[in-house]
């Protein structure tokens, strides 16, 4: 029988997701999740999945179904390359490189950059899973401060300068968990430290596209391309579970992450390349997205306007213009996970803030909901029994 004395060192960093662990509670009947992170299923292109699959078929036949490059399908590749040009990211096909969901190249990046005790710098809060994808390799956690604009660039700099990191990891856009965006002036702030300082910034890009309200902003890559991983997604905007993701990145980082590919799958399946590249040469995105708001949007008015309805005055929460979290912080004292045991017991589900933290002892006041999942009527009932929870553990 073996024991855990069989196991590589590099376990006692891994853990089981939180969120996941959370979101086991939502097989119980009567409970509405406000937790998870999932794109709704009436956003998925049903009605022309049939269509594209025959598509793929009938344009790629066998090779649709064979190995492939590491690289990424070439057809797919060179459609990136259109698409993104349109978003201000000019790069060329070759420097696009296709990935099994964006959340891989966080693994890869740890895999060729962490070495234990390397210092990486992150937002307070930041995305939990880009946390579980780096504790494997052992980093060191140092802590750069925000505010409701996201990303203090100053506290970047000061950071930087401190510790040295070996690459300072963002979502600029509607981050998750916060839902904040950072403003044009910041990223320029940004990209010119990563210049001056030669520092590798990683510019998770999953939720860009999702925006309800406001104006486009450029992307960091744009503005210091030799200095950033630029991270797509396709499944916030065409379905999650197809796996398909992408990034450019300066030319060393590009290789040793091709090369930590061919180690864990080969290739990103070719099936599922193809099915994205007819997404995106048959212009069903620049419709698909558009339909992805309207169902997204009047959910988010919904939630906000219920949390102002319900929520006591001395809560504060985000207001985002897209993406699908909205941020809530209580007063202090508030523990949030002693919260979540009463909002379940009103059938409610959220996610501690804590869990977004990588410092022991902070966020315990804060929470992050989702409103992809649930229809408004859903969410406007839900959002009142947590005010309830909330006043009962305020008493």
């Amino acid at each position: 029988m073996f024991t855990e004395k069989i196991l590589a060192d590099r376990t006692q960093h891994m853990g089981s997701s939180a969120i996941r662990e959370i979101l086991k509670v939502l097989s119980r009947p009567g409970i509405v999740s406000l937790a998870g992170g999932m794109p709704a299923p009436d956003s998925f292109p049903m009605d022309y999945m049939e269509d594209l699959t025959q598509r793929v078929l009938r344009e790629y036949g066998t090779d649709a179904l064979q190995y492939g490059t590491t690289e990424g399908f070439a057809p797919l590749k060179q459609e990136l390359q259109k698409y993104l040009k349109t978003i201000g990211v000019e790069t060329e096909a070759e420097g696009i490189n296709v990935v099994t969901g964006s959340q891989s190249v966080l693994d890869g990046l740890g895999k060729i950059l962490i070495s234990p005790g390397d210092a990486v710098a992150v937002e307070a809060p930041t995305y939990l899973g880009a946390i579980q994808a780096l504790n494997p390799y052992g980093p060191r956690y140092v802590r750069m401060k925000t505010d409701e604009q996201g990303l203090i660039p100053d506290s970047m700099a000061e950071v930087i300068e401190r510790h040295h990191p070996k690459m300072v990891y963002l979502i600029p856009t509607f981050q998750n968990p916060t839902g904040r965006t950072i403003p044009e002036e910041r990223r320029r702030q940004i990209a010119e430290i990563a210049k001056r300082t030669n520092t590798l910034v990683i510019e998770d890009d999953p939720y860009g596209s999702l925006r309800f309200r406001g104006s486009f902003i450029p992307t960091i890559y744009s503005m210091a391309p030799e200095h950033v991983v630029y991270a797509g997604s396709f499944s916030k905007v065409f379905a999650p579970g197809l796996r398909v993701g992408y990034y450019i990145a300066p030319e060393l980082i590009s290789k040793w992450l091709v090369l930590a590919k061919q180690g864990v799958d080969l290739h990103t399946s070719s099936f599922t390349q193809a099915l994205a590249t007819e997404f995106l040469k048959g212009g069903f995105m620049e419709s698909h997205i558009p339909r992805i708001i309207q169902i997204y949007k009047p959910k988010q008015e919904t939630m906000l306007e219920a949390m102002e309805e319900h929520f006591p005055s001395n809560f504060s929460w985000s207001k985002p213009e897209g993406g699908m979290f909205i941020w809530a912080e209580g007063p202090k004292g508030l523990d949030t996970l002693q919260l979540y045991e009463e909002a379940i017991n009103n059938n409610v589900a959220f996610v501690p803030g804590k869990y977004f933290y990588t410092e022991p002892g902070e966020g315990q006041e804060t929470m992050r909901l989702n409103f992809t999942m649930a229809d408004e009527d859903t969410l406007r009932a839900a959002v009142g029994r947590l005010g309830t929870a909330i006043r009962t553990v305020l008493g």
